[in-house]
């Protein structure tokens, strides 16, 4: 009987434990006060500061980007890339939700390049849902996004196709940075905007902080636009 107590325990230990956030790395401690955290790709007037290591599933990208924000900024990151994984034949993985490695960095903000006129739409983490796009129906898998282009002589319109559901028109502007909108909703905590500032409205289209959104297009997979 107590054999049997000992292996539920364990298997309950291991089943809370699933999931593990760390900093698997530090190179080095920046002062900065930086409150964003964006993802790069050019690194090379950035300086690499350590790594952070996710280790396990989890469907709460909320909770575990907060986790994330709060180590990178332990040690004064404010960008972020993700870490190629080498195969033992020198191939590189494909990208594993339950398992990688975020690089990162400090980085001038006068160095941090901006995209400019794009709308990322991105899905749920668990169900596919059914959007519209110009009165063009698009169904978005889970854990994915549409990256639209934005032109200043056209309006588009996107909508949550509800009775009641939400719709937002977009359209290209002059200096407009990247935009980013969840087409469901994360069930977000009035306090999660301690996290770099999480969520910026409420509703089936919730539009989403910069360093969130870029977090989530880097762990979701590109949808492309029929």
């Amino acid at each position: 009987m107590r054999k049997l107590f000992f292996l539920i325990t364990l298997l309950c230990f291991q089943l809370f434990y699933l999931q593990s956030i760390t900093l698997n790395k530090v190179d080095k401690i920046n002062e900065n006060k930086d409150k964003f955290f964006y993802n790069i790709s050019e690194t090379s007037k950035s300086e690499f500061l350590g790594e952070i290591l996710v280790n396990g599933f989890s469907n709460d990208d909320v909770k575990m980007f907060g986790e994330i924000y709060k180590k990178a900024k332990q040690v004064g990151a404010n960008t972020f890339s993700l870490k190629p994984i080498e195969n033992v034949d020198g191939s590189y993985q494909n990208f594993d939700p339950g398992y990688y490695i975020l690089n990162l960095y400090y980085t001038s903000e006068n160095d941090i390049p901006s995209e400019e006129n794009v709308a990322y739409l991105v899905s749920s983490s668990d169900k596919s849902q059914k959007i519209d796009i110009n009165n063009k129906t698009v169904e978005l898998k889970p854990r994915s996004f549409l990256k639209l282009k934005l032109s200043d002589n056209e309006v588009m319109t996107v909508s949550t196709r509800k009775l009641l559901g939400s719709a937002v028109k977009l359209a290209g502007k002059e200096n407009q940075p990247s935009l980013y909108f969840s087409m469901s909703n994360f069930r977000i905590r009035s306090n999660d905007s301690i996290y770099g500032g999480i969520n910026l409205k409420s509703g089936d289209i919730t539009g989403l902080e910069k360093s969130f959104g870029m977090f989530l297009t880097t762990i979701y997979s590109e949808q492309k636009k029929d």
